[in-house]
């Protein structure tokens, strides 16, 4: 069964050791001239969201996008080999992606805060961006909110790649505002407790499976087929989450 696929990356694939962070900061030092006051913050949120507050928090006036993402760009380049060097791929992302990827009637690709250069530069720094199709995937530029991304990929997977418009759409995230995108556009969401959120608060932000990493490549591929060719029903009160 035809099944889209969209992975989270940062907690979710890779973690990225304080990098992340780094690039924010030097890409808003790039353009004031200035370090910022307090550090970028993430939990989620898309880049375009993470850039804009710190300018806020800092009462300064926002600069316009294009300026921003290309000293993102700049910034994710620069710190290639320090996420090599401090980050790592998480449990068993390497495998599930191979996996994924090999299902012919899959569509594998990202649900992303990161703009898509430097979502690029993340994966690519574990071998793990030819897994990915990601030219159809939804990145951090495409919107602010993360709910609106999902009909971003769901677009580019039909205008791309010929899907059709029923085939379901499931997200892989660590964090509640992934299970809220999910839930707020009818897609299906596979939690991951590998992040800073635990299962309890993933559970609280209204999701049904959660897994506390991608290890277990058989669970992770079963859940997934699980959503293959089924519409979504709104949660009721009879629901339970399950952690495995």
């Amino acid at each position: 069964m035809k099944l889209i696929v969209l992975w989270d990356i940062d907690h979710t694939l890779i973690e990225n050791a304080g990098v992340s962070k780094e690039i924010y900061a030097a890409a808003f030092s790039s353009v004031t001239g200035r370090e910022p006051s307090v550090p970028a913050r993430t939990e989620g949120r898309t880049d375009r969201l993470i850039m804009r507050d710190m300018f806020l928090r800092d009462e300064l006036p926002v600069p316009e996008w294009p300026v921003i993402e290309d000293a993102l760009v700049r910034a994710g380049n620069d710190r290639l080999g320090d996420l090599r060097l401090r980050g790592t791929a998480l449990p068993g992302a390497l495998e599930v992606l191979k996996a994924a990827s090999a299902r012919s009637s899959w569509v594998s690709s990202v649900l992303t805060g990161n703009i898509a250069a430097n979502a690029h530069v993340k994966l690519s720094a574990f071998g793990l961006d030819s897994l990915l199709d990601l030219p159809v995937g939804a990145y951090g530029a495409d919107a602010e909110l993360r709910p609106d991304l999902v009909a971003v990929a769901r677009e580019r997977v039909q205008r791309l790649r010929g899907v059709p418009a029923d085939v379901p759409a499931v997200l892989v995230g660590d964090t509640p505002r992934d299970v809220e995108a999910a839930l707020a556009t009818g897609a299906g969401i596979v939690a991951v407790a590998s992040g800073l959120h635990s299962p309890e608060e993933l559970a609280a932000a209204g999701a049904h499976e959660i897994l506390p990493d991608l290890s277990d490549t058989k669970s992770v591929l079963s859940i997934l087929e699980s959503f293959a060719g089924h519409v979504k029903r709104p949660r009721t009160s009879l629901d339970r989450p399950r952690t495995r």
